[in-house]
């Protein structure tokens, strides 16, 4: 299952996946996702992904998620914040973020307030969050 919301004044594109996502799941996915992101473009494009439900992906369903990445990347996406909690999870989504070269805009959050505060301000105004 998945869900995909955008918060267009702030230029954020949110999504959750839940659980395994058969392969045609994956691809209705892929183009909702598209298409949310083209809502936003000419902005710099956040990426909100909650993804602690996810279970890893096949290997077809893995190369979809780089290629959307990528097309991420091409769209103006300039922050992309993961939320996970499964370790093999993380590690999958390591090599596809490396793949892609979204691993250079990524960062990974336990909190969805963290990944929030970073998707709007950066690491700067994290760090001063989680001081508090």
């Amino acid at each position: 299952m998945f869900r995909i919301d955008v918060d267009r004044a702030e230029s954020i594109v949110s999504f959750a996946l839940e659980g395994y996502i058969r392969l045609e799941e994956m691809e209705c996915f892929v183009e909702e996702l598209k298409a949310a992101t083209d809502t936003v473009a000419g902005q710099a494009i956040k990426i909100e992904a909650d993804l602690r439900t996810f279970r890893p992906a096949s290997p077809e369903a893995a190369d979809l998620i780089r290629r959307v990445q990528e097309y991420g990347l091409r769209s103006g996406v300039t922050r992309v914040a993961e939320l996970v909690q499964n370790q093999i999870v993380a590690l999958q989504l390591n090599r596809v973020a490396s793949g892609s070269g979204t691993d250079k805009i990524l960062r990974r959050f336990w909190q969805e307030s963290a990944a929030r505060i970073w998707l709007l301000n950066g690491d700067a105004e994290l760090g001063e969050a989680l001081k508090v």
